[in-house]
């Protein structure tokens, strides 16, 4: 094998203009999809056109090795998974050609991703109808290859009934333009299907279920006369097995102008399953079902009376005629519980809980872990509620759990099951479970796929759906096509078994550092969180979210927090990545990890890459000298506690440019960054030891050293508000810097020092007020996650409050002085994904400071934006949200940032703009 890759690998460059790439890594990245499964390939090519592809085709073709065409790499079933070479179309083959208003169509390259081709169309008024919850990384591609539907196919349909042309490359390296008819297809192609069709025209027209939703299989039955012998619609949903997409004409449809959503309560989801049908006649645009198993606890208020619920959306020329028909719709249910949402940003909230569930549903009420396999099928829709509660009989019948949600409109049910995939016990049951799974959807009339297709999931069982004979014929029609086997082998026709491949069979157990609460202290556990649905590949702008902001800058997978997982799984594997803690692949990919955090809240399944990240480092240098920056960004505490005392030398020396410049290479720090001015009296020196208080003010190393007028004006609005300060009586620390680099043991001494420091508060029970967001989070969470076994960092972390907590939780009935003066500015990554920042919300609003922070990242993040190598990154960064904000800040506009971090990045990157803590401005205007 090795020489074959080899040989491969050198005539793929020769061949290929576009990306070649061999690596662990960029092999490690493309072993999985959002399935159970996993195919290790040789390598990876990134083709920046069609005469690319071909070239790819044909070096492969003549070393016998296979292909897989990969788009965002979010199907669920594994058919985006292979043992040849990949073919990845998201690096160059990604462009939205041409939109074309009059004909209302779009030409698009299979690597485009859906929303950018909405995004396109949106001018003319326009839109791709099917629309899967993936709409903001999935491709166009992998779409067809799937048969993508997504919650509108109500209103416009799958992507079969969306596609008009598709230029494609067999195999063998013939071109073919795949229409209405057999003209464009080469002649033994259109030959053999034409015999095809005319042999088989009973089996074609009474072999396949009437269906909304029918994905599985071939649909062969497209290619009857009748149906206008539709070969590209023959070839969706194929899944890669027939030819290679370069190209797709689709069609386009015009939205309605304005929206409203009812949203419908049921005492259980089988009731809202069988109320949906009945609401199809009233002609909505979508009829969505969920249950209470997958709504966050904090947006559960939000829904009407229930257990489970229907989303049901209504169209209208107008807003007020949107709902006016939502209205009706909510009239005409049978409904325990009623909502008509009509704002816009409210309906987002709730299709965000909706869009979510794919990943949320691996986590069931209690913590365990639920996988897909059949969370896909589909009945007919007046069937649905009859088979989910045939289904529950089923789950518990084996003992199993999972929540069923998705298109119930249509009979499509999502639900990811908590099987054990990690034993062989296991595996034997989960077999068992699938054929009764199989053997229960034919009997309700229904189709083992409804949306994400068979891939290696289902297609071992499709002759339970079909019967013997129709699977010959879809193996027959394979190799019309693909002679030779050469596309994405073990998928729909002679299958793999559905419990081969399975990702869970390479566990590696490993020592860690951290607590892991969430995955039973498993670090295997906590990596396979990340199911690969992919939300942070996701690129469009805007928002408060956060993920992934290194991502979004190189959009190199490897710089996502899924590719970053992957490669984890992929060490803990030892296959591929085969250094354990001393990869430097893993190492690499986590270089460019801001430890932001967003992927703690904005990722669906709570994966934390930035505590894996800490993780990964204490071992990486175990034993071994670190980057200089470890050192010296990593023990900023110590430095700057030895350095306080000569403030005003130190800062007349680091404003001289030459010693500057040698100070920065010796620490590692990047020669764009200017060092920051140390306070001349530390926030601590200026508190001077005063007595004890009703609240303790933390005095974080950022605000006692750097910036002190934050905590003096926290102080002034504290006891304005009536609350008596306290501070420590000796320095304390939250082991942040010494977290973020890795430096794990270190980290465990400064905690337990600082808890020894604050038993004497935590004895009296008091409330601990943080400034610096970043530091505050690292209490609330790394700090319990260091030391589980300490009582005293649980009690710590659970008094812990940010600035607007404290002050709404502590003193209800003051109220802030009025401002009244727009804002701009920068929420801190930490705040909005660890502490949340509801609270400082409100306060803003009662202090009349209108209009929202920035989203994303400011790209400093900490010690990252000074390490060396990271300042093109760290801007770029800004550039997403934060800079854009700054230079359209209305007139006046007060600019906000509670973290030294963002502070400092504002006044580096914006002209020396200066940026303030929501405590300055409010004891200013007191």
């Amino acid at each position: 094998m090795a020489d074959l890759a080899a040989a491969l690998h050198a005539a793929l460059r020769a061949a290929v203009r576009g990306t070649v790439d061999f690596s662990a890594s960029a092999r490690a990245l493309t072993t999985m999809d959002a399935s159970n499964y996993r195919r290790v390939p040789l390598g990876v090519v990134s083709p920046r056109d069609a005469d690319d592809v071909a070239a790819a085709l044909a070096v492969c073709r003549g070393h016998g090795v296979p292909v897989v065409a990969r788009g965002g790499g979010t199907s669920i079933a594994g058919q985006a998974t292979g043992e040849g070479v990949v073919l990845d179309f998201t690096r160059h083959m990604n462009a939205v050609v041409a939109v074309d208003r009059e004909a209302r169509t779009a030409v698009v390259q299979p690597g485009a991703v859906l929303d950018e081709l909405r995004a396109a169309a949106r001018p003319y008024g326009l839109t791709f109808g099917p629309d899967p919850s993936t709409h903001g990384r999935c491709t166009l591609g992998g779409m067809i290859g799937n048969n993508a539907c997504g919650a509108h196919s109500v209103a416009w349909g799958t992507t079969a009934d969306n596609v008009r042309t598709l230029d494609v490359l067999t195999y063998g390296g013939e071109p073919a333009r795949l229409g209405r008819g057999y003209e464009g297809l080469p002649d033994r192609l259109a030959h053999g299907l034409r015999t095809l069709v005319g042999e088989q025209l009973a089996a074609l027209r009474t072999g396949f279920p009437d269906l909304p939703r029918r994905i599985s299989g071939y649909a062969l039955d497209t290619l009857l006369p009748e149906r206008g012998t539709d070969v590209a619609r023959a070839f969706t949903g194929s899944e890669g097995t027939l030819g290679v997409l370069t190209q797709a004409t689709v069609r386009l449809v015009e939205p309605p102008a304005a929206r409203a959503l009812a949203v419908l309560g049921y005492p259980d989801e089988s009731a809202a399953a069988d109320a949906a049908h009945l609401l199809l006649p009233h002609g909505p645009l979508t009829v969505e079902g969920m249950a209470v198993d997958l709504v966050p606890g904090d947006r559960a208020g939000d829904l009407p009376k229930g257990t489970a619920w229907l989303f049901v959306e209504a169209g209208g020329s107008t807003a007020a005629e949107a709902a006016a028909r939502a209205e009706a719709l909510s009239g005409a249910a049978d409904a325990c519980g009623r909502l008509v949402v009509t704002d816009a940003a409210a309906q987002r909230a709730l299709w965000a809980v909706r869009e979510d569930a794919a990943g949320t549903a691996t986590r069931l009420p209690g913590g365990g872990e639920a996988w897909p396999g059949w969370e896909d099928c589909a009945v007919p829709p007046a069937r649905l509620g009859a088979y989910l509660r045939a289904f529950r009989a089923l789950l518990t019948e084996h003992g199993l759990r999972g929540a069923p949600f998705g298109h119930f409109g249509e009979g499509c049910v999502h639900v990811r099951i908590d099987v054990d995939l990690l034993t062989a016990d296991g595996v034997r049951r989960y077999r068992e479970f699938s054929h009764a799974m199989a053997e229960l959807v034919v009997a309700h009339g229904g189709s083992l796929s409804g949306e994400h297709g068979d891939g290696q999931a289902r297609a071992e069982l499709l002759p339970r759906m079909y019967g013997e004979e129709m699977v010959r014929l879809f193996a027959r029609f394979k190799d019309l096509w693909d002679p030779a086997g050469g596309l994405n082998p073990g998928m729909l026709v002679r299958p793999y078994r559905l419990d081969e491949n399975l990702r869970f069979a390479v566990r590696k157990p490993v020592d860690v550092e951290f607590g892991y609460p969430g995955d039973g202290g498993d670090f295997r556990a906590a990596v396979r969180r990340c199911v690969g649905v992919a939300k942070c590949r996701e690129t469009v702008t805007g928002g408060a979210g956060v993920m992934c902001p290194s991502y979004r800058v190189t959009r190199d997978e490897r710089h996502s927090t899924r590719g970053r997982a992957r490669l984890l799984h992929e060490m803990l594997a030892g296959e591929v990545v085969r250094d354990g803690w001393r990869s430097e692949e893993v190492r690499e990919a986590l270089d460019l990890c801001l430890s932001c955090k967003g992927c703690r809240s904005d990722c669906p399944v709570g994966v934390d890459m930035a505590t894996y990240k800490a993780e990964f480092l204490h071992h990486h240098y175990a034993g071994r000298v670190r980057p200089a920056a470890h050192y010296v960004l990593g023990g900023l505490p110590v430095w700057l506690r030895a350095a306080s005392g000569a403030a005003p030398l130190l800062n007349r020396l680091a404003a001289l440019p030459p010693l500057a410049a040698v100070a920065k290479r010796v620490a590692g720090v990047a020669p764009e960054r200017a060092i920051p001015e140390l306070a001349r009296e530390p926030f601590m020196r200026w508190w001077g030891g005063r007595g004890m208080g009703d609240v303790v003010l933390w005095p974080d190393t950022f605000t006692n050293y750097l910036s002190p007028q934050v905590g003096r004006a926290a102080v002034t609005v504290l006891e304005a508000a009536g609350l008596r300060v306290t501070v420590p009586r000796a320095p304390v620390c939250c082991g942040l810097t010494w977290v973020s680099t890795g430096r794990l043991t270190r980290a465990r001494t400064v905690m337990r020092r600082t808890l020894d420091v604050m038993e004497p508060a935590l004895a009296a029970g008091l409330p601990v007020i943080g400034l610096e967001p970043s530091c505050t989070a690292a209490l609330r969470s790394d700090l319990p996650e260091l030391l589980p076994g300490d009582p005293r960092a649980h009690q710590l972390a659970a008094s812990v409050r940010t600035f607007a907590e404290a002050l709404e939780q502590l003193a209800p009935d003051w109220r802030p002085p009025r401002i009244d003066r727009p804002i701009t500015g920068q929420t801190h990554c930490h705040q909005h994904a660890v502490l949340g920042d509801a609270a400082d919300r409100r306060l803003r609003q009662a202090a009349g400071l209108t209009g929202n922070l920035s989203g994303g990242c400011c790209g400093l993040a900490g010690n990252f934006g000074f390490e060396r190598g990271h300042y093109a990154v760290s801007v770029a960064c800004a550039e997403e949200q934060l800079l854009p904000a700054l230079r359209d800040r209305p007139e006046g506009a007060e600019v906000l940032a509670d973290g030294y971090s963002c502070r400092t990045q504002i006044t580096q990157l914006a002209g020396g703009l200066r940026a303030r803590h929501l405590a300055e401005v409010l004891a200013e205007g007191l």
